[in-house]
């Protein structure tokens, strides 16, 4: 049983770091990520 419940969460990381991934590389979270970079930086 440890190993199916091994297999359900090792799919729901790889489902969530998609997820984030897709997040991170939209382009109004770029935009966003771009705008505070530039204020920081001066």
């Amino acid at each position: 049983m440890n190993t199916a419940e091994y297999a359900v969460g090792t799919l729901a990381a790889v489902a969530f770091a998609g997820l984030l991934l897709k997040v991170l590389t939209s382009d109004g979270v770029q935009a966003a990520l771009s705008g505070v970079i530039q204020r920081a930086l001066g």
